[in-house]
């Protein structure tokens, strides 16, 4: 247990973070798993802006790291493409 005010502090302020980054990055999976399981390209299309928004997001506020951030994205443009 923590001695000290400001380890008390920190241990507070770290577990808010961790819930919030945590329900943040499991709504973008969700986003994305509900993109990948879309077969129709023009709902896809027209779903992948929000999805990407959302990738940029956790890799800008640091949930994600920025290259997987890019992998992901670059795996939805990909699964995209391939749809007819």
């Amino acid at each position: 247990m923590a001695h000290h005010a400001s380890a008390q502090k920190r241990i507070r302020q770290s577990e808010r973070r961790r819930l919030h980054n945590r329900y943040y990055a499991k709504t973008t999976r969700n986003a994305i798993r509900s993109l990948r399981n879309t077969t129709d390209k023009a709902a896809a299309e027209t779903q992948a802006p929000k999805v990407y928004a959302m990738i940029d997001k956790l890799a800008k506020i640091g949930v994600i790291h920025k290259n997987k951030a890019a992998n992901l994205k670059s795996g939805l443009a990909v699964y995209i493409n391939k749809l007819s």
